[in-house]
């Protein structure tokens, strides 16, 4: 006995230690980009780090970028529904037709700002399509800076020069815009791309700035091909920040309240803007002569090819479409105009 119980004094000093400052729960968060991404260094990391400092660790991360837990970009969806993982950042449109009211905001020439109609967002989402988020308990709601046209050899200024180009789309109204220009258009998530400049199974990207330094895509690609600074983006995709629903509510009342003070729209505003500021960043690593500017008058046209495309997603969505199109478009403008 006398030999057991400086090993159980021991045993029980650690115990309670762990407890003490050790965490109750962690967060398993899963997501599709490197670990040099901005998503993972500018916005999930500090994230991890408010949240354990304001539970004192009892709520800590575990984060797996590259998908490194498994399975592909589209089952993240599932995979944060279904308990697999507590936390994931996504793009609602790597799921075709689970999220068609969200989609709205990936019309082309919606957006100006990241920052402000990452708020909107949010606003909608909450208002008209939480239905879409069944199991989820949103944490945010984002979308980028806007995308621009990449392409390895031709210069792009028109649509003339798109024709049977074979260009990678993100999302489904992107995969329309582009066949409406003559492009030929190739659906896949982001991570795939790198792989396919190099091989030549795309010969252009429409992607935004923020995201080419950790893809290598500013290696892939000569040339640049952008609205002015007065118009819209050719278009911006939406993203989403959820925790399993059932985790969240398993969580003490007291952590619950902290994880939702580290969410909502402030959460969602602050990711535009850090998407907004990395489209800046690294825009001007670039060689200024590889960035080519498209003329007023091809986006224009650009538009007008474009309103078929509006004018669907409206008759899709049936009573309700041009209701929910009007208040997306709304919610847009306050926030970019704000009093």
């Amino acid at each position: 006995m006398r030999r057991l119980l400086p090993i159980c004094v021991v045993i029980l000093l650690v115990f309670f230690s762990r407890f003490a400052l050790g965490s109750e729960f962690t967060i398993k968060i899963h997501h599709p980009l490197p670990l040099s991404s901005t998503i993972h260094q500018k916005v999930i990391l500090p994230w991890c780090e408010r949240i354990e400092i304001e539970t004192s660790k009892r709520l800590q991360c575990e984060i797996y970028p590259s998908m490194q837990l498994g399975g592909n970009v589209p089952q993240l969806i599932d995979q944060v529904r279904d308990g697999v993982v507590d936390v994931i950042w996504t793009l609602p449109g790597f799921s075709p037709g689970r999220f068609p009211k969200t989609e709205v905001f990936e019309l082309p020439f919606m957006i100006r700002d990241a920052e402000a109609t990452s708020e909107a967002l949010w606003d909608y989402v909450n208002q008209y399509s939480l239905g879409e988020y069944e199991g989820m308990q949103l944490l945010a709601m984002h979308v980028h800076g806007g995308g621009v046209l990449h392409s390895t050899k031709r210069v792009i200024q028109s649509e003339k020069d798109l024709v049977r180009m074979k260009v990678r789309a993100p999302t489904r109204q992107t995969t329309q815009l582009l066949s409406l220009l003559g492009a030929t258009p190739v659906g896949m998530p982001v991570p795939q791309v790198p792989e396919a400049l190099s091989k030549g199974v795309i010969e252009a990207t429409l992607l935004p700035y923020e995201v080419m330094p950790a893809l290598r895509v500013d290696e892939l690609t000569r040339h640049h091909s952008e609205p002015g600074s007065d118009q819209p983006k050719i278009y911006t995709s939406t993203f989403l920040f959820a925790m399993n629903r059932a985790f969240f509510e398993s969580l003490p009342e007291d952590l619950r309240g902290i994880v939702q003070r580290n969410s909502g729209p402030n959460l969602s505003r602050l990711m535009g803007r850090v998407f907004k500021e990395a489209e800046m960043v690294n825009r001007e690593t670039l060689d200024p002569e590889t960035i080519h500017v498209l003329s007023d008058e091809v986006i224009d046209r650009w538009k007008l090819k474009s309103q078929s495309l509006h004018d669907r997603w409206i008759s899709e969505r049936g009573d309700v479409g041009e209701h929910l199109y009007q208040e997306a478009r709304r919610l847009i403008m306050k926030y970019e105009t704000p009093d």
